[in-house]
């Protein structure tokens, strides 16, 4: 299997093993359990986890399944619409500034390393108060837990219909729930940038919770990145319906003053100073946001890059692109496989939200190519169009990039790149 992590190689063994595309053909699903998972010599907790579709298996993908979690240790694996998107980025949306309170020492928003520090921060600083809008919110219930016995109705992907699938004491966890006035609110925090999550993560503890007490049961997913808080608020419209998941709201919050003008864009651009191309692969990774979330982890500890594949919302493919572009930029490099941040990745972290975001956009501008584009597209009042780039592209040696379909593909980065740069600009 090219390209294959080590859940692919588990997950094709077991398909073969147990022959599970011939009992869900039969059946409509196929339940395996820990027992089963363990035999094959791995650990079910850690085979079984898939936080959004990307990091699902291939023989997953291919035949468009998903795995829950039905009881303790034991599984279903069906054709279910299983993950829900997030909404697409709304760049123009305004960020809110909050104060951190001046005498909480033990905590500090400028060192925010993990899940639980962001919410913690969230909480101390009254963000999740003005989010959820009620009064008295206090910390209440967090970890791991059993659910209650449910049973809910679930998208089939193969039918198109409603398929019922019962629990019975499957293991939940609970990154933070804070009761208030007129509600409970359960939070799921990450710190890493995902197109969709896996919907289980807040149905199962708000179906437990919502039997439990009479107050509304909050749904919240966080997620810290670049210094800036994202809450997405989300109700079940139907309890009953694992897939009736509807966005109340979506917010943006942060410790920091985010004001970066035109003049600050145009002075790095003026200041830069033009590089040789190093000989890596040019980029080819879209979303400049996702190698900013990828020095944040790499900031936490050293990964290689299966740890990157297998725990964040990477593919392999995807992986090597982002790799790569964040050498091509001096952020990162490779020691005997595994990647780390260089000094001026380590550096740039160190520094606040504006500093930061001005520091990557001269590493970026000190390439010629992006140079020449920006210097067009602001005289232009907008991105310049991918022929241009090409134009740019061809004049500027770029390492190994000979044929049209190539410059084509590359020249999407640039263009994103390009956007990503002028949309910081908030005066």
């Amino acid at each position: 299997m090219d390209n294959a992590t080590k859940k692919d190689i588990f997950w094709q063994e077991a398909f073969d093993k147990y022959n599970i595309i011939e009992k869900i053909t039969n059946d409509g699903k196929y339940e395996i359990n820990a027992k089963q998972i363990k035999k094959l010599g791995q650990e079910p907790r850690l085979m079984t986890k898939f936080d959004s579709s990307i990091q699902l298996p291939i023989i997953f993908k291919k035949h468009k399944l998903s795995i829950l979690p039905i009881t303790r240790g034991n599984y279903i694996i069906a054709p279910y619409k299983t993950f829900h998107p997030f909404p697409e980025s709304n760049n123009n949306l305004n960020i809110q500034h909050v104060d951190f309170p001046e005498n909480i020492l033990s905590i500090s928003p400028s060192t925010i390393s993990s899940e639980t520090n962001a919410i913690n921060c969230a909480y101390l600083s009254g963000i999740l108060e003005n989010f959820i809008e009620d009064i008295d919110l206090k910390p209440t219930i967090n970890g791991r837990m059993k659910s209650n016995e449910f049973t809910f109705q679930i998208l089939n992907k193969y039918t198109n219909i409603y398929d019922n699938v019962s629990i019975c004491n499957s293991q939940i966890e609970i990154d933070g729930g804070f009761e208030g006035a007129e509600s409970l609110t359960l939070v799921e925090a990450k710190n890493n940038l995902a197109d969709d999550f896996i919907v289980r993560q807040l149905y199962y503890p708000f179906r437990k919770w919502k039997d439990m007490i009479s107050k509304k049961i909050n749904t919240i997913y966080l997620v810290y990145t670049n210094n800036v808080f994202h809450l997405y608020d989300y109700t079940f419209t139907e309890p009953n319906n694992y897939n009736s998941l509807a966005l109340n709201k979506y917010k943006k919050y942060t410790f920091e003053k985010l004001s970066i003008s035109i003049n600050d864009i145009q002075s790095v651009l003026e200041n830069s100073k033009i590089i040789t191309e190093p000989q890596i692969p040019f980029p080819q990774a879209d979303n400049f946001k996702r190698i900013i979330n990828l020095m944040e982890l790499l900031n936490e500890r050293n990964l290689s890059k299966e740890d990157i594949t297998a725990n964040y919302a990477f593919d392999k493919r995807q992986t090597d692109y982002y790799v790569n572009a964040g050498k091509y930029l001096g952020l990162f490099q490779e020691c005997d496989s595994t990647i780390v941040l260089t000094d001026i990745g380590i550096n740039l972290l160190k520094q606040n939200y504006r500093k930061r975001q001005l520091g990557l956009v001269k590493l970026i501008l000190s390439h010629k190519v992006f140079n020449i584009a920006l210097r067009k597209s602001l005289s232009k009042g907008s991105v310049i169009e991918r022929e241009q780039i090409i134009e740019i592209m061809k004049d500027s040696n770029l390492y190994k990039i000979q044929s049209e379909e190539t410059y084509n593909r590359r020249a999407s980065t640039i263009f994103a790149w390009l956007h990503w740069i002028i949309e910081l600009i908030t005066d």
